[in-house]
């Protein structure tokens, strides 16, 4: 339906024209009203037009990869939706379902050049939104761009870092074990069957105990740096199950309003048909 002027002035966006300019501008864009549930645009739709936010609730979304439903955005009062894919004349990368009942100012290319001819202070608060949506996408992308939690720690790791836990894998494997007893049964042959005056450590091998408890002095702090960070990488893929975990319990909450939804839908059909199966006449049978 048309627009009046009253309506626009008291959009943000054009309170600043004055009565002449919000005149022509409320002859040219339009007033819609949309019910709740009702979608405004879908995702691959010609984008001819953009909408402002007049009042109501609408919810913008995409789809990712992974084919789940994402909201890009909520617009607020004044703020546009549908812009950047009108300006570039391309389909529309979202869709946007209006939440309750919600009143749209509908603008095309055409509208936004005469009002930036009339008024070009306004194509920096047409700028200003779309930051907002610009930075807002960033702020997803960044969210819902998962990398693997062992890439992060091992980028972020410290040289030191990278030598505790190289020492404790080494620490904790066959091969250290094997070596080492090697090691200890070569060390106490020789002091042992070598003369008294040619053995540097006799038995009880005081030296060797002092290497032992030198080793043992350094490497268990070592080992326990090592599993600082392996408590670190476990909380971490804590953190991203309970991501994970909470995304699909949105997501199984979703499908079950949805079957809801479509339930009523089916009693409300039911009653129709029974309604109109009760109201069609019995006919009777002709006696002669």
């Amino acid at each position: 339906m048309p627009c009046r002027p009253e309506a626009l002035k008291q959009v943000p966006l054009f309170a600043l024209l004055d009565e002449e300019e919000t005149a022509v501008l409320a002859s040219q864009v339009e007033l819609k009203s949309f019910t709740a549930r009702q979608r405004i645009y879908k995702m691959g739709e010609p984008s001819d037009r953009a909408y402002v936010m007049v009042s109501g609730r609408v919810r913008v979304t995409t789809v990712d990869d992974d084919q789940q439903e994402v909201v890009v955005d909520e617009p607020g009062y004044g703020e546009f939706f549908g812009f950047a894919s009108m300006l570039e004349q391309t389909p529309h990368q979202t869709t946007a379902v209006a939440l309750e009942e919600t009143t749209c100012l509908e603008v095309d290319r055409h509208d936004i050049a005469v009002l930036l001819q009339r008024k070009p202070m306004a194509g920096m608060d047409m700028l200003t939104v779309l930051g907002k949506q610009f930075h807002a996408s960033q702020r997803l992308v960044r969210v819902r761009a998962a990398r693997n939690a062992n890439d992060i720690i091992e980028e972020e790791a410290t040289f030191g870092e990278r030598v505790a836990d190289s020492v404790a894998r080494f620490g904790g494997s066959w091969t250290f074990i094997i070596t080492f007893g090697v090691v200890l049964i070569v060390y106490t042959s020789l002091n042992t069957f070598l003369l008294t005056h040619r053995a540097w450590d006799p038995y009880p091998f005081i030296l060797l105990n002092l290497f032992l408890s030198m080793l043992a002095a350094i490497q268990a702090p070592i080992i326990m740096m090592s599993q600082n960070r392996q408590d670190t990488k476990d909380r971490l893929r804590s953190e991203l199950d309970f991501d994970v975990n909470r995304r699909a319990a949105s997501e199984i909450q979703g499908l079950a309003r949805k079957l809801n939804v479509l339930g009523e839908k089916v009693v409300d059909l039911e009653d129709v048909l029974r309604d109109n199966i009760n109201r069609v006449p019995v006919a009777r049978p002709q006696t002669e």
